[in-house]
């Protein structure tokens, strides 16, 4: 079996960890969830609407404003929501699991010993040179 079989294997063995199956269960309540789609449904109209009248050579700046309000309103209610706050917490703990993985795998492709790779602490600053996980 070659590495890429291994890594296949392992990421089907991801999709059965804790902190994945949180949030697929989160994406699918969200999914399902009337109230909050349609909430988004407004949200990306309102924001069309925002990006077509800013879009105008003489854009109505007070109708600007007022949908600008309307877009931040709707995304404050929709980001506060019950399944959106269950959702963002189940995707940052995924988002640390990859980030572990990701260390682990760079650690391997830089000579180092992947099993004495510890979870990174804090979030990816996109220098490898910041990366604790890495080094």
């Amino acid at each position: 079996m070659d590495c890429i079989d291994l890594f296949k294997k392992a990421a089907a063995a991801m999709q059965t960890d804790p902190r994945y199956l949180e949030l697929d269960a989160a994406r699918r309540e969200n999914d399902n969830d009337q109230e909050l789609q349609g909430l988004i449904g407004e949200f990306n109209l309102k924001r069309l609407d925002l990006n077509n009248e800013s879009a105008k050579p003489e854009p109505d700046t007070a109708h600007v404003a007022d949908l600008n309000q309307q877009v931040n309103d709707l995304y404050t209610q929709i980001m506060s929501s019950e399944g959106m706050v269950r959702y963002n917490t189940a995707k940052k703990e995924c988002e640390a699991m990859v980030s572990h993985i990701d260390a682990i795998i760079n650690t391997a492709m830089n000579g180092g010993d992947p099993m004495t790779v510890q979870a990174p602490t804090g979030g990816c600053t996109g220098s490898c040179s910041t990366c604790g996980g890495c080094h």
